[in-house]
């Protein structure tokens, strides 16, 4: 930003400081790239990249409790544009949904008037993105549509609900974190309200059982510390209501889905983590703080990498990455006892006191590699997880497994002169958690890293208040060129800040003063006068300090330091310092003197101001009068014609040095009233103070308080709330009763013939129009606004600015209504990166243009400078890269997803085809095979993932619920899956651990004989087969899919789910029992359904075809619902890999999809335009 801009009209903004105890869960990190956080009544607007505030959002009454951005899993184009949409609840109940370019309310809901418990915005199905769900205490959950403000549904529950988490992978299925325990809703819609009260479970601690428990194995060290103390007492779920002694769920801190596994859960308490199976509804790994360790506040799992962001309670954010279950260095035979997260980096920590403690922590939900931690001193400190290569120090005890970087970028293999972005995000940065049995990845396709944090940004907040404010001189025509929109903020440490209030940031932060600031007056634009007072000793009297500051040379120096209570009213040349037991004194603010002590028997000053007129320009007219006269006099009447300019400016000179020592006096006036209420009027010249005319006390009013004088008008306020308003050409007064109480201060506007007034009172502030004696704008505490009015001032002739005592400082318009402003109206000091800002046609051109330039054989990059444009240039990345990088840069979730799995399938496919066509002669690699082991893609994508590693983390999963099982449930549901999976031989031998005693023994012995005398003969089998129907016809539906998998029947028992609505059921145990052809059959019908008017979740279908290969089908879907560019873009790319042949059929669709797209888009580029024309004619 260049030092001196010149912005006469400055925007409404707001200033903010420290946060509320209630604004501690308010804040949200989006898909738009931007951090939206809670101040009191405020929402403040984040750019994590250039740390700056862009957008403050005023309209709540009190304080913000819940911020919550919309989701981006949508198709973006002209009717559903990228728009910044947040929703903000306060502790009023009071939810609002905004448009945040604007600064405006979309529209806003009111149930309650208690504080909104939480917010979440339904992404889930694809018919409506404007569903939010929010909890009403005490325990009510509503479905609101947020576009309209309509309440679809409503459903209360017994207990008090503190928080809620959906499953990440079946949005059917939530939980409700009570104070009781733990509620599992399973038939979650957005269409009805859930039908039945759900699952209650609580969090126990269980007596051991000696048939389940183990000895642990001698080759695995003995625990210590904290994992001691938690072996010995398992943490397990029970549908009983524990005793009270028992109860362990008061602490918990917080309840949350792991997005990186389906199934999983995390429950959080200071001194541990943890893991939850569902399935198996027992803890399956714990993360414990040792003794001396500091306790945790938060946790925030990762989706791209089973890992877990932890926020402690001195600020320290530390990322711990769960263990490899089978390491490479490792022997095959280790057993695994739960899941175990290795602390892997940690940043520093933060200096904790009473007032300054972390809040909450937030992370990128595109990159998950950059975090923000909220402190309750206003501060957001933004860190960044960096990946370094190189080998870690050898420790054999500390038991990590070294971290590895995938040698990829954007999902493809990176070239060998390719360009990449250093830590994109976090899948780029480690690669995927090993499991057992799976091989790791070649050394080539790796290189071992450490992650360290590194703070890139912090941003700060105004200290607490109370605050004293000043505007510097206003703009003028003579001072234009290098004017500054400058504000000194007082504060109650003694420092002085100056804002810039062009772009709202910090100029100089000065350490002035030991005691509160009580005022400032600026002396001139780059200087001003501040005072302190501090606290009364024990003979009742305080210090006083006097400071003059010059601003380019940030040197304070001290004018005098008193020991009475002080008040500033200074003008030009003098200055006048008003005690409280003392008379006043005059000051020379040129020289720093002291001119004149007044007499002690000089009137109480109660209230003063200077008179704005004076004889200063007059004065310098008699000076330079008297200087030519004595150049005339000195010099000869025939030499004068040709000499008289030279002499007289040589004499200016001389005369002007000579007054360098000698200042000019200019005579001033001032008005002061007296304790009761006399004015008296003043004349200052040099040191001589002559008293003038005294005008007696209006009996309207009472003790005056403060005057304000601006050209033929003075106007008194005095503490029982009236206003005299003179205009001294008419000699007329007028008092307006304001009934507001003490008129704190009154200040008129800045500029010539600006008659505007602005009064404080201690319940609010109007402005007045002293022409028209007439209020314009008022505000009052409790009527339009929740905060008390600490100092105001003008900072232009049309704008105000107050202090006030959450914290904030506001520039209003005159109205003095919302300090709401429009995103592209601000002068920003570093560009923004967030096509959100823009016009809908603007940002889907600009990701047009980013994406793909057919019309040109380069890539080129006419547009701003962004940090990638070097990357987007590069001619070695491909279209697939492309589209994901662009996807990140978009923060456009539905095309992230769908390029992830489009991109891995794409190559999947197209190096199976080679390998197929260069193996043709040989032992060629059979249709729908899978690609290598070291090519897979991650588990968070479930069902989507190659089968067979799908089926290894599967066989992987329940090898750790049967180590961690420890009652006969436990075992049940263990053997039950091994069964499904096909390992019978192990699901026997726990069907015969079953005790005599228990009611199951004989029916559980009965089916370990059944599961080993099975035959493959035709009666055995068709007796199993009915036997398994009839089952399943009178509702016994999981034992008769059993039965169906033990005959090999896997296909008929995924039909027999899918009939009964188990689609999810049905497709998992395709993916682990069938072949790639009736798995694909499953999946085919899987899709189908989803594409159903009834599910409408067209785009995971679109996913579930991508997965089978089914490339020309997604092409054709992707067209009838109109997505012409992803279409566009995603046969181009089929196209390139081989995967979809230019035939007929190929040749129809593109033509279909690309002429929409770039018409959609409204090409303008010739060659673009060219490139349209051939297609029309193709």
């Amino acid at each position: 930003m260049i030092p001196y801009t010149v912005n006469i009209k400055l925007a409404a903004r707001t200033l903010t400081g420290t946060l509320n105890l209630q604004n501690k869960t308010a804040v949200d990190w989006g898909w738009q790239g931007l951090i939206a956080q809670g101040c009191h009544s405020s929402i403040l607007i984040i750019d994590p990249r250039t740390a700056q505030t862009i957008q403050v959002l005023e309209k709540h009454k009190a304080n913000v409790v819940k911020v919550k951005w919309s989701r981006e899993n949508y198709y973006h184009n002209l009717s559903s544009p990228y728009c910044l949409r947040l929703a903000s609840g306060d502790a009023s109940g009071k939810i609002i949904v905004w448009d945040v370019v604007s600064g405006t309310a979309h529209c806003e809901i009111q149930e309650h008037s208690k504080p909104i418990q939480d917010l979440e915005w339904l992404w889930n199905q694809d018919a409506s993105r404007d569903l939010l769900l929010a909890i009403h205490p005490p325990n009510y959950i509503v479905l609101w549509n947020g576009d309209t403000g309509t309440k679809l549904w409503k459903k209360s529950y017994a207990e008090n609900i503190l928080s809620f988490s959906f499953d990440p992978f079946d949005p059917s299925n939530m939980a409700l974190l009570t104070s009781e325990g733990i509620v599992f809703i399973t038939d979650f819609s957005h269409s009805k309200p859930p039908g039945s009260a759900g699952k209650k479970v609580y969090i126990a601690s269980p007596h051991a059982s000696p048939a389940h428990t183990k000895p642990a194995p001698a080759a695995a060290p003995a625990p210590t510390g904290a994992k001691k103390a938690l072996n010995k007492v398992k943490v397990l779920i029970t549908n009983e209501k524990p005793t009270a002694e028992a109860v362990t769920l008061n602490d918990c801190l917080q309840l949350s889905y792991l997005p990186s596994k389906r199934n999983h859960m995390l429950l959080l308490y200071p001194r541990e983590i943890l893991i939850l199976d569902l399935e198996l509804s027992q803890t399956v790994g714990v993360v414990a703080i040792e003794r001396s360790g500091v306790p945790f506040i938060q946790v925030i799992p990762c989706a791209q990498r089973d890992a877990l962001y932890c926020l402690h309670e001195n600020g320290c954010i530390t990322l711990r990455v769960c263990r490899s279950t089978t390491a490479p260095e490792e022997a095959a035979g280790m057993n695994v006892q739960e899941l175990v997260y290795d602390l892997r980096s940690q940043c520093d920590a933060i200096r904790v006191t009473k007032t300054v403690r972390p809040y909450r922590m937030v992370i990128c939900p595109v990159n998950e590699n950059n975090a923000a931690l909220m402190v309750s001193d206003g501060r957001v400190m933004l860190w960044e997880l960096k990946a370094h290569t190189g080998k870690a120090a050898a420790n054999p005890s500390s038991g990590l497994s070294p971290l590895y970087s995938p040698v990829s970028f954007c999902g493809a293999p990176l070239g060998p002169t390719q360009k990449r972005i250093q830590d994109l995000s976090l899948n780029s940065m480690i690669g995927q958690t090993l499991i057992a049995g799976e091989a790791p990845p070649p050394s080539s396709n790796q290189q071992e890293v450490q992650l360290k944090f590194l703070l890139t940004g912090l941003l700060s907040g105004l200290p607490l208040p109370p605050f004293a404010i000043r505007m510097c001189p206003p703009l003028t025509t003579k001072n234009i060129n290098y004017y500054q929109p400058l504000l000194a903020v007082g504060t109650s440490n003694g420092s002085v800040l100056v804002y810039n209030l062009t772009s709202g940031l910090l100029h100089k932060e000065l350490s002035v003063h030991s005691c509160e600031v009580r005022g400032i007056e600026w002396v001139s634009l780059t200087s001003f006068l501040s005072f302190a007072t501090s606290a009364p000793n024990n003979m009742g009297l305080v210090r006083n300090e006097l400071q003059h500051v010059d601003l380019p040379t940030v040197v304070p120096w001290a004018v005098h330091t008193l020991k009475w209570n002080v008040c500033l009213f200074i003008l030009r040349q003098y200055l006048v310092v008003v005690f409280r037991d003392k008379p006043l004194e005059l000051w020379d603010i040129r020289t720093g003197t002291l001119l004149r002590e007044m007499a002690k028997n000089f009137p109480t000053v109660t209230a003063l101001e200077w008179s704005p007129s004076h004889n200063l320009k007059s004065l310098k007219k008699k000076q330079m009068a008297a200087r030519e006269a004595i150049a005339r006099q000195t010099v000869s009447d025939a030499e004068q014609t040709s000499v008289e300019s030279s002499v007289i400016s040589l004499l200016q000179d001389a005369e002007s040095k000579s007054e360098t020592s000698q200042a000019i006096s200019a005579r001033e006036h001032f008005v002061f009233t007296d304790t009761d209420g006399q004015v008296y009027h003043i004349t200052v010249e040099g040191n001589t103070v002559k008293d003038g005319a005294r005008i007696p006390p209006d009996g309207s009013m009472g003790s005056i308080a403060c005057i304000a004088w601006k050209g033929d008008t003075l106007v008194l306020g005095d503490v029982d709330g009236n206003l005299n308003f003179w205009d001294l050409k008419a000699r007329l007064s007028r008092g307006i009763p304001t009934h507001r109480g003490w008129v704190k201060k009154i200040r008129f506007a800045p500029g010539k013939g600006n008659q505007k007034l602005l009064v404080m009172y201690t319940d609010g502030a109007e402005v007045w129009d002293t022409k028209e004696v007439q209020m314009v704008s008022s505000m009052r505490i409790g009527r339009n606004m929740n905060y008390r009015v600490l100092d105001i001032d003008w900072c232009t002739s049309d704008k105000v600015v107050l202090a006030s005592d959450d914290g904030c400082i506001r520039v209003l318009e005159m109205a003095m209504k919302s300090a709401s402003y429009r995103m592209d109206e601000q002068d920003l000091t570093d560009p923004v990166w967030c096509p959100y800002l823009l016009v809908p046609r603007a940002a889907l051109t600009l990701k047009a243009f980013l994406l793909l330039q057919p019309w040109s054989g380069t890539f080129t990059m006419d547009i701003t400078q962004i940090d990638m444009k070097s990357v987007l240039q590069d001619p070695e990345l491909s279209l697939l890269q492309r589209c994901l990088l662009v996807s990140r840069l978009f923060g456009d979730e539905s095309d992230l997803h769908f390029w992830t799995v489009a991109s891995h399938y794409l190559q999947s496919f197209a190096q199976a085809r080679q390998l197929s066509v260069s193996n043709a002669e040989g032992h060629a690699q059979s249709e729908g095979s899978q690609p290598s082991p070291q090519n897979h893609l991650d588990i968070c994508h479930d069902v989507l993932c190659e089968s067979f590693y799908f089926q290894k983390f599967q066989l992987d999963r329940v090898h750790l619920q049967e180590v961690k099982r420890s009652s006969y449930e436990h075992t049940k549901k263990c053997a039950d899956q091994l069964l499904l999976l096909g390992q019978t031989d192990r699901a026997v031998q726990l069907l015969l651990e079953t005790s005599a005693d228990n009611t199951s023994y004989y029916c559980d012995s009965l089916k370990a004989c059944l599961v080993t005398t099975i035959t493959s003969s035709g009666p055995s089998q068709s007796t199993i087969k009915l036997v398994a129907t009839n089952m399943i016809a009178n509702g016994k539906l999981a034992e008769g899919v059993q039965l169906l998998c033990l005959i090999d029947k896997a296909a008929d028992a995924c039909r027999y789910l899918q009939t009964y609505g188990e689609w999810n059921r049905a497709a998992w145990l395709a993916k682990v029992r069938l072949n790639p052809a009736e798995s694909a059959d499953v999946l085919k019908r899987w899709a189908e359904h989803l594409c159903s008017p009834q599910v409408n979740q067209k785009s995971k279908a679109i996913l579930v075809l991508l997965s089978l290969g089914c490339f020309h089908k997604v092409g054709e879907m992707l067209h009838s619902m109109r997505q012409f560019d992803r279409a566009a873009l995603f046969i181009e790319a089929c196209l390139k890999y081989g995967v979809m042949e230019a035939n007929d059929s190929s040749n129809i669709l593109s033509e279909d999809v690309l002429l929409p797209y770039f018409l959609e888009i409204g090409a303008k580029h010739k060659d673009q335009l060219n490139f349209n024309r051939a297609i029309a004619q193709k």
